[in-house]
């Protein structure tokens, strides 16, 4: 076994799928070094604000289903029921609009604020930051300096799949390169905006891409230090033309990536997601003994994974995320979006 405090190569790292149990064990051994017996959620909910999109990627379930944008009204009518529940957090994306510039995503922005100056603002993927600088003729960092003004709190690093160009250019030609994401998400943190990884795996990649991927956010996470929480996002084959050349990942392989996740990322990324609309609250209850600390949110409407086959559902209470979390033998503890603890009166 190498010493996992020294660098370590990609053939190395491939080596530890020769054992795949003991890399369940060691990852939730170093999840458990960093994290106790905890494991996080979050009271939030989410809002897609538009299925149009002038995108053709070829994994997407969502793209120009119905053809809506929502109003501001609308937009602010999901933010007040989410403060009425409770929600420390909205998490805003949507396809690209022809036409949208920093204006237009402002105008969201503004919408949530005029609901409530306190709930916490994670929006706008790196696409959708380079769609607006483009369509504004202004920089990446000009558009971050905008979007805080406007209260940005932080961003999800989606519109990651996977970061290596050959499969990128197969799988989603029109979005931004790796090196692009990179790009952008390096600016969000010199603009003091904390952000999020992801990786959509279970495709076309190979197990060499996917820890080039996490050698790329671990990278960015010693450079910066503003990464909050690595999600692993599988596949979903559903209604969509990549589900036509290949299916989803099993069960099995999914607790293999957070495994493999957490011992990449460890120690620079203490908090490793397990998506329960995407896996299933029994698979995200074995993920929590095989690296992951934490499963993610209330969310109270989910349209991307469901438009793509998801039937674990749109929202979870508070009390039953509490539940799945006791249930596995953990200890369940409310966090806000930068992973503080929520105490509620």
């Amino acid at each position: 076994m190498f010493d996992i405090g020294l660098e370590v190569s990609v053939k190395e790292y491939l080596g530890l799928l020769k054992d795949p149990y003991n890399l369940l064990k060691m990852a939730n051994e170093l999840s458990e070094s960093l994290n106790g017996n905890r494991v996080t959620y979050v009271v939030n909910r989410n809002i897609n604000f538009t299925d149009k999109c002038i995108n053709a990627c070829k994994f997407c379930s969502f793209r120009n289903r119905s053809g809506f944008i929502l109003t501001h009204q609308e937009i602010a009518g999901k933010v007040k029921e989410a403060t009425e529940y409770g929600c420390t957090e909205v998490c805003i994306q949507g396809g690209l609009l022809k036409k949208a510039d920093v204006e237009f995503y402002c105008s969201i922005l503004d919408s949530v604020k005029s609901v409530s100056d306190h709930i916490h603002i994670h929006a706008f993927s790196p696409m959708e930051i380079v769609h607006m600088a483009r369509n504004s003729g202004v920089s990446i960092d000009k558009v971050f300096e905008i979007l805080k003004e406007h209260g940005l709190g932080s961003m999800p690093g989606t519109a990651a799949e996977i970061l290596v160009d050959e499969i990128r250019h197969d799988i989603c030609p029109d979005k931004l390169t790796t090196r692009e994401w990179v790009e952008v998400v390096k600016t969000a943190h010199k603009n003091g905006i904390p952000t999020t990884a992801t990786m959509m795996y279970g495709h076309i990649e190979s197990w060499e891409d996917r820890i080039k991927h996490l050698l790329i956010i671990k990278g960015i996470q010693q450079e910066t230090g503003m990464i909050t929480e690595f999600i692993p996002l599988p596949f979903m084959d559903q209604n969509n033309e990549l589900g036509k050349m290949t299916s989803s990942p099993d069960g099995f392989e999914d607790l293999l990536v957070i495994a493999m996740a957490r011992v990449v990322l460890y120690p620079e990324i203490p908090n490793i997601q397990a998506s329960w609309v995407k896996m299933g609250i029994k698979l995200v209850q074995a993920a929590l003994h095989c690296g992951a600390n934490d499963i993610g949110g209330t969310l109270m409407e989910e349209n991307i994974s469901k438009a793509a086959g998801s039937v674990s559902g749109e929202f979870l209470s508070k009390e039953m995320l509490e539940s799945i979390i006791r249930n596995a033998g953990r200890e369940p503890v409310e966090r806000d979006t930068l992973y503080r603890p929520v105490r509620r009166e």
